[in-house]
């Protein structure tokens, strides 16, 4: 039973909004030019990656019923596959955070490059993207409540001007430029729809967290799958709609290079003027959620030392209850991620992260799946659980199936190496537990 109080508990509004704000990051401010690359027929590719999030949604929401205390991927892997499998899908959802960060880091610096009197470029753009890890790695070793105050600061003066442009961006709406866009790849219809599954996805990761944070739901039986879905939708319905006016504002080739697409959109509604506005609007929303995904990172890791699936180094925490060693590593590892990825432009830098990322958690997301369609000798699974498992593993399927091959050979060496690690280390933390 959970030790906190009725009191304290969140209701089924808060606990949906909170999904819903885990999924609006920087996909909303970078996803736009990213799929501009191919037209606006991604609509289509954004329903059907709402209709997948749905439904291993519902099968998180199914498997909070059966784990009320659930809140790491190892405590759903762990009774069904053993503490291997519970390892593994701990660790790549550990390293798939950190690795995800430097897409928000990627994200906050396209737009703040606009506010800056200096040139984009490989050099520029990395060093911008290393100065703002550090920011947030310094900000952190403050401790939580410091970057708490932080984030939210970023989530309320970040947000405004760009729900402005939401609003306000229809009036704007040329339906002769969407047309225009709306197939702009060279491919089939079937193959666009498809193929942008993986980096749209990008934008519905987190919808586990209602799952993961059941215990401070009131009355999660019911409240817990009303909240994951709700934020799906919401969140699902959010991304759509901005995607939908960006490519009906400016054309799809200008949209593809911007580095800022909703500052692009600004300036041709408002004028010049609203171009550095909404830069640095979407600048402080992301460094703030690059800021508490920094922390997410740290306490994810030190969760999984203290279960013996990392080096104990990651479970030193600071006085001000920081992860201290564990978060520069992090730090370290999200540096060398920023150098290997640099691509030609922002919106491809941020197109092979968010792939891969997808990846290592569709990984996570699939064993959720087996875990129900399983279940245990203590939980066996009824109708329900194994319709819920089958649905979880047909999505992580396709979205297998719509990455890139490249993608998901990175993703199994990522695996292997986690694997490799953990017979080098936490094996010895697994006999001595």
């Amino acid at each position: 039973m959970s030790t906190v109080s009725t009191a304290k508990k969140i209701g089924p509004v808060l606990a949906t909004f909170m999904v819903a704000n885990n999924m609006i990051g920087s996909g909303f401010f970078l996803l736009p030019a990213t799929l501009a690359r191919s037209g606006a027929i991604t609509a289509l590719s954004w329903l059907l990656a709402t209709c997948l999030a749905v439904v291993l949604g519902a099968a998180f929401a199914r498997l909070a019923r059966q784990h009320p205390e659930m809140n790491s991927p190892d405590d759903y892997v762990r009774p069904v596959l053993g503490r291997d499998f519970g390892f593994l899908t701990s660790t790549l959802y550990w390293v798939s955070s950190w690795i995800g960060n430097n897409a928000i880091a990627v994200a906050a610096f396209g737009y703040l490059i606009l506010l800056l009197p200096i040139e984009d470029g490989y050099g520029v753009r990395l060093a911008g993207q290393l100065l703002l890890i550090w920011l947030m790695f310094a900000l952190n070793m403050m401790g939580p409540r410091p970057i708490a105050r932080f984030q939210s600061f970023c989530v309320v003066f970040g947000l405004l001007p760009v729900a402005a442009v939401l609003i306000a961006g229809w009036a704007s709406f040329d339906q002769g430029i969407y047309r225009a866009a709306w197939n702009v790849s060279g491919e089939s219809d079937a193959a666009v729809v498809f193929g942008s599954l993986a980096p749209i996805f990008w934008a519905f990761i987190g919808l586990e967290t209602g799952a993961m944070v059941a215990g401070v739901v009131d009355d999660p039986d019911r409240n817990v799958p009303r909240a994951t879905i709700g934020g799906v939708l919401i969140a699902g319905t959010v991304y759509l709609v901005s995607s939908v006016l960006m490519m009906g504002i400016v054309p799809a080739d200008v949209l593809a290079d911007s580095s800022a697409p909703f500052a692009l959109v600004a300036g041709e509604m408002f004028g010049a003027w609203a171009i550095p506005v909404i830069a640095a609007a979407a600048a402080i929303k992301a460094t703030g959620t690059l800021g508490g995904w920094m922390l997410v990172s740290g306490e994810t890791g030190a969760r999984a030392a203290q279960r013996g699936y990392l080096p104990s180094i990651f479970g030193r925490l600071r006085a001000n209850g920081s992860a201290g060693w564990g978060l520069f590593i992090v730090a370290l590892s999200m540096s060398a991620i920023a150098v290997v990825t640099m691509a030609s432009t922002v919106g491809a830098q941020f197109e092979v992260i968010i792939e891969m990322v997808v990846m290592l958690v569709v990984m996570a997301y699939a064993t959720a799946g087996v875990a129900l369609l399983l279940g245990t000798r203590e939980r066996p699974s009824g109708r329900r659980e194994r319709l819920l498992g089958m649905g979880a593993l047909v999505a992580c399927g396709l979205l297998v199936w719509s990455t890139p091959v490249d993608t998901l050979i990175g993703s199994l060496v990522i695996a292997l190496l986690a694997w490799a690690a953990y017979r080098g280390f936490a094996r010895r933390g697994a006999e001595t537990a």
